[in-house]
């Protein structure tokens, strides 16, 4: 395997990254967002205020997007283990 097999192959295995986690940290960012521009208008420090609703609007994210994921992972291990076997 020559530098560049090596090279596409890191080049996918981080898109395949983004394509898996890119969805749900960014819906934990913009909720992160939200809730701290929220308690600072309102002057409410809680801790818990930012914790709990992140959490289910995270894991609902996850519950919807786990068949995308699912698939791109599926699709980016069946393409791996497809160059595994073709390696001498």
């Amino acid at each position: 395997m020559d530098f560049d097999a090596n090279i596409d192959h890191l080049r996918l295995a981080f898109w395949n990254i983004i394509l898996t986690a890119g969805p749900v940290l960014g819906v934990a960012l913009a909720v992160g967002l939200m809730i701290g521009i929220l308690q600072a208008a309102t002057s409410i420090n809680e801790a818990t205020l930012s914790f709990v609703p992140k959490l289910g609007i995270v894991l609902t994210t996850m519950a919807l997007m786990s068949g995308f994921m699912l698939g791109v992972m599926t699709d980016y291990f069946t393409y791996i283990f497809d160059a595994i076997a073709t390696i001498r």
